[in-house]
């Protein structure tokens, strides 16, 4: 049987709520505000000696709540951060990589090019985004990348050939290494210039 961790970590932050409302350090309020009909209440509450004691703990737990919430709106600030972080951090890795990456739809038609990708057709990101990536390789070459996609499968392992891209003094000969992504919707393709004199 499994626990639900929920319970257990909303009563550590009413811990920590109350722990902060206790010794001061509770963090700036984010904008939140008590209505009208609430102070009402607790004026109503208080006026009487009978219902003050209620008063004092609806007041202590409109608090608590108070800081309850500010401590999930920083941890969500802290989080959403983090986050930020790391897309910026993975978008460089595969946006400077060494390599060519390319993600490739079922179809055939380039979704995203790093970089390195385009500079080995020379051609900016941009312009590669939509054209079917066979169409940048040697005629020749075209049957072969063609089979490497048909022999990929959903959890397989990646599978390569060579191919040349271009024609002429420009051309170049590429190693290509590709693999379905997981739920198999596109192609990961990594281009590596084997080219003499590279």
């Amino acid at each position: 049987m499994s626990v639900n961790p929920e319970p257990a970590k909303l009563s550590n932050l009413r811990r920590d709520a109350e722990t902060r409302l206790k010794d001061g350090s509770a963090p700036a309020t984010t904008g939140w505000s008590v209505g009208v009909n609430t102070l009402s209440l607790l004026h109503k509450l208080a006026s009487t000696p009978e219902s003050a004691i209620d008063a004092l703990k609806l007041l202590h737990e409109l608090q608590v709540h108070q800081v309850e919430l500010d401590l999930q709106h920083e941890q969500i600030e802290t989080t959403q951060r983090e986050i930020a972080e790391d897309l910026a951090h993975y978008q460089g890795l595969y946006e400077y990589a060494p390599v060519g990456y390319l993600n490739v739809s079922l179809q055939r038609d380039i979704l995203e090019c790093n970089f390195a990708g385009a500079s080995l057709f020379g051609i900016a990101q941009d312009e590669m985004r939509g054209c079917k990536f066979e169409s940048f390789l040697a005629p020749a070459s075209r049957p072969a990348f063609l089979l490497l996609l048909k022999r990929l499968r959903v959890d397989g392992p990646s599978e390569s050939c060579e191919v040349q891209a271009g024609a002429g003094k420009g051309s170049r000969k590429l190693q290509v290494l590709a693999r379905l992504t997981p739920g198999g919707r596109s192609f990961m393709v990594v281009l590596l210039d084997i080219s003499e004199g590279t």
